[in-house]
């Protein structure tokens, strides 16, 4: 792969079903510029819309995950009162419509500060290096964490856990995010790419249409509640099972193989 641009860049690449996303600027620290806001931006809306990916898998060239955002060139952005995300596109934290529907597998290690824990938080599974070292520390610079952390904290961890590390801005290492529900996998230095590859793969054997099912059924839980989750359940299983991979799945069965998904 060529140098990344002084700047930084995300770059985007299709491996089987599975969409890599690599934020590129180790001279940095990965340290997010205007410019990897937007092409992270980019790389999200393309998940969304290219047919043939069925899942993200966030990660990050060298050393380390990111040391969070390059503050001299995006605090106009901040100013401005608009989300630094730009306008017509994919929010990658997923906070605001359009939604992301698809999954997000996220390996990060080393330096892991700011944005670089509320983007994994946006994500739904989780791999970290037992080197990371983690950091909410905007109060340590006169904002706070305006990307989802604020209340993703909260959902993960209980409210004492969260304002813990919210309210100082302190460290923490890859066994107290474990411990948090921040991170689902905790492996050796090196390995967290190759494992989170491989949960995005087992989430692409699957069929596609009804990953997106499940995940859509577990936010609307998470975010409106279990009354709400369960009315849709059975409208959102008659719609999946008249889909070609519903009846590919009950002939799969009934022929002993594996199924072949074509998310219709």
């Amino acid at each position: 792969m060529s140098e990344p641009p002084e700047h930084g860049r995300i770059t985007q690449a299709l491996h089987g079903h599975v969409l890599l996303i690599g934020i590129d600027r180790p001279r940095k620290l990965n340290g997010f510029s205007p410019e990897m806001l937007d092409g992270l931006a980019e790389a999200c809306t393309r998940l969304q819309q290219d047919a043939e990916a069925w899942c993200g898998l966030l990660y990050a060239e060298g050393a380390h995950f990111t040391a969070g955002l390059q503050l001299d060139r995006v605090a106009p952005r901040m100013r401005s009162g608009d989300p630094v995300f730009p306008a017509g596109l994919m929010d990658p934290m997923d906070l605001r419509p359009p939604r992301r529907s698809k999954p997000m597998v996220c390996a990060v290690q080393g330096i892991c500060f700011t944005i670089g824990i509320e983007l994994m938080l946006a994500a739904d599974i989780v791999v970290a290096a037992d080197d990371c070292r983690f950091a909410q520390l905007e109060v340590k610079r006169g904002i706070f964490a305006a990307g989802g952390g604020t209340f993703r904290f909260v959902e993960r961890a209980g409210w004492g856990n969260a304002q813990r590390w919210l309210l100082t801005g302190d460290e923490f290492d890859a066994a107290e995010a474990h411990r948090l529900g921040f991170v689902q996998e905790v492996v050796e230095p090196g390995r967290q790419f190759d494992r989170a590859l491989a949960i995005a793969e087992r989430i692409c054997a699957a069929a596609p249409l009804a990953v997106r099912a499940s995940l859509a059924s577990s936010r609307l839980y998470a975010e409106r509640g279990i009354a709400v989750a369960a009315e849709g359940l059975d409208a959102a299983q008659s719609g999946l099972a008249h889909t070609a991979d519903a009846a590919e799945g009950v002939l799969a069965f009934v022929e002993r193989r594996p199924p072949r998904w074509v998310g219709r």
